[in-house]
């Protein structure tokens, strides 16, 4: 009987404290309701704001020393012919050299990497490749001159501080670049005996081979820009100055052998267009040559002499267009958005009207700054009203404009300071695929049918910090940049380069990804008609239904 009472009291107590857990659980949901549940706030609700976006025609842009260089010819199907040519100096691995006795060259070999990956390796340990970044599949005809134009760092009209900067009309900040110069037939580079003429070449995707006196392969390399030259031409330029003032230090090598120029020629309207490392290591001119041996008089020993393409290199590009890009409507904006590389043309976005107004702001900024917070009688920021859960610049494609071959990636940036935007910072950066990195802020074109060639839909910017920092920290509503992009990833680090003049005097620089980007699109801008294609702000947002004004 005992035992059966402690039961029935141990029940009672579980019971009790059952009963309680579920009192509580009622309670918190309760209360839940009446701060976040559905009958108190709307979560669902989407406004759009007026922008206005026209094109910028660009101007000669900065090429100097740009990450990476593009050098052949691509015909854009929507906008046309652009080549592309590049002069770079020399910097030798050992000044003052001593080549040894009876030194005498065996051969001289030019090589810059293609980017590329292996795709699969043989059981015989023969590779196979993929080529990346290579624009076009037709053949160019390929020149290589002596440059005789010395390519200054420090602009010699300055105090010595300011550095001279190159454009990509074969101009300096302070003047042409003569073209005799950069390709003339009296410094022509001639091509070794044995090497077929550079008048139709195309990038190969093919594994190198190297191979002994004994038909061994010795090694095997990445495809490469692989190019034997006249060994006799650099047996003077090269080994016969050993112990003279051109080959003593840096600045008197540079004096002497200014630089090697590329130049590339379309055939027939058509072309193939590579983008190349020549800052890389693996981007050299190697003589190859043998010398007596110092301990026996019997043996010839083989080394190399080795010329990389460090110091100062430059980017031509020559656009032949078939589309007149026009000056955009700086105070309507435009039906349609030109972007084009690297020298074509950008957007610029202008999100509603900044400019100087009263406390800084125009009446449709501050019209639209009421809808979410409560402001000051000067503007600023006092108390949310509305919660922002995404904003967005969507921008569609002009379909029967652009023919194919678009840009996978756009830009979009603050014009006013060469930055990128908050959003840029808040989204993750992959390194191993740039192609992919920045999705979320900078949306991947959407194709049709979801497949690589599929023609282009639109871009969506995810612009929600930017819009935040502009509702609730005050920051300056400044105008923004759209440009075509390469490789979004390098904005990270990279600081604009100059535009030498532009028709809106606020596009001062270009991201340095739109200068690496040969391809070019058609966007529909906020003077359409086609109400379905109208650019504009596009805000999703959550606000309390008690409030009056709330939608």
């Amino acid at each position: 009987m005992n035992k059966l009472k402690f039961a029935l009291k141990n029940l009672a107590v579980l019971a009790l404290i059952i009963s309680s857990f579920i009192a509580c659980d009622k309670d918190f949901a309760s209360v839940g309701a009446d701060v976040i549940g559905e009958n108190n706030f709307n979560t669902n609700s989407t406004k759009e704001y007026p922008v206005i976006a026209y094109t910028n025609p660009l101007q000669p842009v900065q090429t100097n020393n740009l990450p990476l260089n593009y050098l052949g010819a691509f015909n854009d199907v929507t906008y046309g012919l652009t080549t592309a040519s590049f002069v770079s100096q020399l910097s030798a691995n050992l000044y003052d050299p001593d080549f040894g006795e009876n030194a005498t060259i065996d051969s001289v070999v030019l090589s810059v990497p293609y980017f590329s990956r292996r795709t699969e390796i043989s059981s015989e340990g023969e590779s196979t490749f993929e080529l990346d970044s290579i624009f076009g599949s037709d053949p160019i005809t390929l020149e290589l001159f002596e440059n005789r134009f010395f390519l200054n760092s420090i602009d010699p009209y300055s105090e010595f501080d300011t550095p001279l900067r190159y454009f990509s009309n074969t101009s300096t900040s302070n003047g042409a670049i003569s073209s005799d110069l950069l390709a003339s037939d009296l410094y022509r580079i001639p091509l070794a005996a044995d090497q077929p003429p550079l008048t139709s070449f195309v990038p190969s995707s093919q594994e190198i081979e190297l191979w002994d006196e004994d038909d061994e392969v010795t090694d095997r390399l990445a495809p490469a820009l692989r190019v034997k030259l006249d060994p006799n031409y650099w047996k003077e330029k090269i080994l016969e100055k050993e112990g003279q003032t051109e080959l003593s230090n840096a600045n008197n090598f540079n004096n002497y052998f200014r630089g090697i120029y590329f130049k590339a020629t379309a055939l027939n309207n058509k072309g193939t267009m590579a983008l190349l490392n020549f800052g890389s290591s693996s981007a050299n001119i190697t003589i190859y040559y043998s010398k007596d041996s110092a301990t026996d008089s019997d043996e010839r020993i083989q080394t190399t002499y080795i010329l990389t393409f460090s110091g100062n290199r430059v980017n031509f590009f020559e656009n032949q267009f078939n589309v007149s890009i026009p000056n955009g409507n700086t105070s309507e904006g435009d039906e349609l958005l030109y972007l084009k590389g690297p020298a074509g043309s950008n957007a610029v976005v202008d999100i509603l009207k900044s400019g100087d107004y009263e406390y800084g702001f125009s009446p449709e900024f501050m019209a639209f700054k009421n809808d979410f917070v409560e402001t000051d009688d000067e503007g600023k920021y006092v108390k949310s009203k509305r919660l922002i859960n995404e904003a967005n610049l969507v921008f569609y494609v002009k379909q029967e404009n652009v023919l194919g071959q678009e840009p996978q990636r756009v830009y979009l940036y603050d014009l006013n300071n060469g930055t990128p935007l908050s959003d840029y910072y808040f989204d993750i950066t992959n390194n191993t695929a740039p192609a992919y990195s920045k999705a979320q802020h900078l949306g991947i074109l959407q194709r049709e049918g979801n497949v690589s060639d599929g023609q282009g839909i639109k871009y969506k910017i995810r612009i929600t910090e930017h819009i935040n920092n502009l509702l609730l920290r005050d920051s300056t509503n400044v105008k923004l940049g759209l440009a075509v992009s390469g490789n979004v990833n390098l904005e990270n680090s990279l600081s604009q380069y100059k535009v030498q003049s532009s028709n809106d005097d606020i596009v001062k620089t270009i991201p340095v990804s739109a200068i690496l980007s040969p391809r070019g699109t058609v966007l529909y801008g906020n003077n359409t008609t086609d109400e379905t294609k109208k650019l504009q702000l596009e805000i999703f947002y959550t606000c309390i239904k008690t409030d009056d004004d709330c939608e």
